[in-house]
């Protein structure tokens, strides 16, 4: 096969004499390094030889995202025959039951999947042909995430508006994938959250009534039943911590399993290609502002801090948003405070604004654009130690 696209090659290349074919260089190039490692190796000067590249790199996000895809697939036939028909389960066997709840969501999901990745590549390509320049992998991640943080019941056609939206001003209008400071996925869920919004909020959203439709059945969220009652009684009556750790909720199609998270999490620390700090002090942050907003007993949503991990996208937020690495914090103290931040503006928004109980999205969208001006400060300050330290020693020697 890489002798075949090797062969094909003249007709794409850009020097002369031009190949017949070169306005779809960067395609062959895409498709080629798509399928094989470049050939391609540095002559001079200094360089890093590693086997990773930032193809591999955005697969491996992938494979960390599949358990919860998959999970959610299943909780979506799932919420669905649960309100539908609650006796179904009885009816069949454990087996049967699994199938007929993956299998309906599976069919609810691919569509999203395949409008999120035709329009998302469709620009990727245009862009890169036009410009001449290589295709950005970014969006093998980005066409992935969208569908997983939006409701099921989103048309497709303001799905396809919202990524269109996110890949061309979002990433492209900045160079690319590299340049952009705002994380593409979460782009395209604020555009549909302010331009859709029954769309995306209210508890009519979060479980689809039928195979093909965009009907949806009413059924409120943990986070929206406690943004109506701060009774802990009226969540836990419904919602058991467990459920809510396993992930049997009504929610965005892939956020609700906090096992499925965790799985991913554990791939994305392991081959370094996510930040433990990012993860751990969202996680941190999150936890102080809910144990902070329990001490004041005049506000609603007091309940035990750990229950805002387990509800909404808190989990899915720090591991596989707030971890961006271009969107990020940089350096290592950097990444510890825009992290605590993230988790305390999270908490602080579901707590303080009854309007939005979700918080998450926005956090993060906040501290994308204060993560330059925070590793500015920290490298300021470093620079300023050093200084002081430099001066220190040369008063020294001179005495």
């Amino acid at each position: 096969m890489n002798k075949k696209l090797n062969r094909l090659a003249e007709w794409f290349e850009r020097n002369e004499p031009k190949g017949k074919w070169v306005w779809l260089g960067s395609t062959h190039e895409a498709f080629k390094t798509f399928a094989f490692t470049p050939n391609r190796v540095t002559k001079k000067g200094c360089h890093v030889r590693d086997a990773v590249d930032l193809k591999r790199a955005m697969i491996t996000v992938v494979f960390a995202l599949i358990p919860a895809m998959l999970f959610g697939m299943w909780n979506i036939g799932y919420q669905h025959y649960h309100v539908v028909s609650p006796t179904l389960s009885s009816q069949l066997s454990a087996f049967s039951f699994f199938w007929h709840c993956f299998w309906f969501g599976f069919l609810r999901m691919l569509p999203l999947l395949a409008v999120s990745y035709i329009v998302g590549l469709t620009i990727e390509f245009s862009f890169a042909q036009i410009r001449h320049h290589q295709v950005n992998e970014g969006f093998l991640v980005t066409g992935f995430l969208i569908p997983m943080i939006v409701p099921v019941t989103t048309p497709l056609w303001q799905l396809a508006i919202a990524v269109a939206f996110a890949v061309i001003i979002g990433k492209e209008a900045f160079g690319g994938t590299g340049m952009n400071f705002l994380n593409p996925a979460l782009v395209a869920r604020a555009f549909l959250f302010f331009s859709y919004p029954t769309r995306m909020s209210g508890d009519n959203v979060w479980i689809a009534a039928d195979l093909w439709g965009t009907d949806a059945i009413t059924s409120a969220t943990p986070l929206g039943l406690l943004s109506h009652s701060d009774d802990l009684s009226t969540l836990t009556s419904q919602f058991s911590p467990l459920d809510m750790f396993i992930g049997t909720i009504p929610g965005s199609t892939c956020e609700t399993s906090v096992i499925a998270i965790l799985l991913g999490a554990i791939l994305l620390l392991v081959t370094g290609i996510a930040s433990w700090r990012i993860m751990l002090s969202v996680i941190l942050g999150g936890g102080l502002m809910g144990l902070t907003f329990n001490l004041f007993s005049t506000l609603s949503f007091q309940l035990p801090f750990y229950y805002h991990y387990l509800m909404g996208g808190f989990m899915f937020g720090a591991v596989f948003m707030a971890t961006d690495p271009v969107t990020a914090a940089q350096t290592n103290v950097g990444k510890w405070i825009y992290g605590l931040l993230i988790g305390i503006f999270a908490v602080m928004l579901r707590v303080l604004n009854p309007a939005y109980p979700e918080g998450m999205m926005l956090a993060i969208l906040l501290m994308n654009c204060f993560a330059p001006l925070i590793d500015h400060c920290v490298i300021a300050r470093n620079i300023a130690k050093r200084k002081k330290r430099l001066i220190a020693h040369h008063k020294a020697t001179v005495q």
